[in-house]
């Protein structure tokens, strides 16, 4: 018995030396890319903020879109500085606040006021149409980029690319689109051709997967789709698009995390393989 004790101990000790000997784990695929890899916050509806930055975490993700249902619009400063605080001490930088609608004038003023306060300067939003010109001089004075989210067939303001872009080609080059891949294809068109069409106002992407280009395909884990992600990771490079890529996960959003994990997992599998560092 005492043998065997013995022997036992040995192989624990073994395989704690071998433990220790194991290399760390290797950079993110986007570590070596322009763009970061991102979360959006929206995507954690349901969850809490502790549970959205041990989400986070546990992907190696380090940016934020920040909803207001984590970060109220009437959060002191206090609360801000605590937030923020919380988010370094797990390794996550909150790099923009949205999506936030707006139907008033008073609502954009309210919502430049919080990003100004919360200490971002990119706001992804949805304004009415009659508001644009609005729009263009509070960015013009608060010097922020506005990335106006689109949502396929779903809603009337804003289905595609194609629609922020007309709308906002004339306003102040700050104003843009958030490209939202996955409702871009359900309203029919082609986020690979979108993404190098309008670059130069794309400031925030949303990551997702779809079923089908039209109204009836619904959102999937990354790459169980139809969109052609290689394509989209190239064509990131070629445009040296050099803002966030943020999953925004719309599955099984009561018990979303293994999507979450799959999702992100596939993409940055995705960046590694099509990468030059591979040749």
């Amino acid at each position: 018995m005492r043998k065997l004790l013995l022997f036992l101990s040995a192989i624990v000790v073994s395989m704690m030396i071998s433990a220790q000997d194991r290399p760390e784990p290797q950079p993110a695929a986007d570590t070596y890319e322009k763009f970061k890899v991102g979360m959006a916050g929206y995507t954690f509806v349901n969850f809490d903020l502790d549970k959205t930055l041990q989400t986070l975490e546990k992907c190696d993700v380090h940016y934020l879109c920040i909803k207001d249902f984590h970060l109220p619009f009437n959060s002191t400063d206090q609360q801000i500085a605590d937030f923020h605080e919380k988010l370094k001490s797990k390794g996550v930088t909150g790099y923009a606040v949205g999506p936030i609608y707006m139907k008033t004038e008073q609502e954009i003023d309210n919502a430049f006021e919080y990003a100004k306060r919360v200490g971002v300067k990119l706001i992804v939003g949805v304004p009415n149409y009659d508001l644009l010109p609005y729009l263009d001089k509070k960015v013009k004075e608060y010097d922020f980029n506005y990335a106006i989210h689109l949502h396929g067939p779903d809603m009337p303001l804003y289905p595609d690319a194609d629609d922020v872009w007309e709308n906002v080609k004339d306003l102040d080059p700050r104003i843009g689109m958030c490209l939202d891949i996955g409702h871009d294809r359900r309203n029919g068109k082609d986020p690979v051709a979108d993404l190098e069409k309008y670059i130069s106002r794309v400031f925030d992407i949303h990551l997702k997967d779809v079923t089908g280009a039209s109204k009836a395909g619904y959102s999937v884990e990354v790459g169980r789709g139809i969109l052609d992600i290689p394509g989209f990771v190239r064509m990131l490079r070629k445009t040296g698009y050099d803002g966030v890529v943020s999953l925004e996960h719309e599955r099984n959003m009561k018990d979303p995390f293994i999507g979450i994990a799959e999702s992100i997992g596939y993409f940055r599998g995705v960046v590694a393989t099509t990468s030059d560092r591979q040749k």
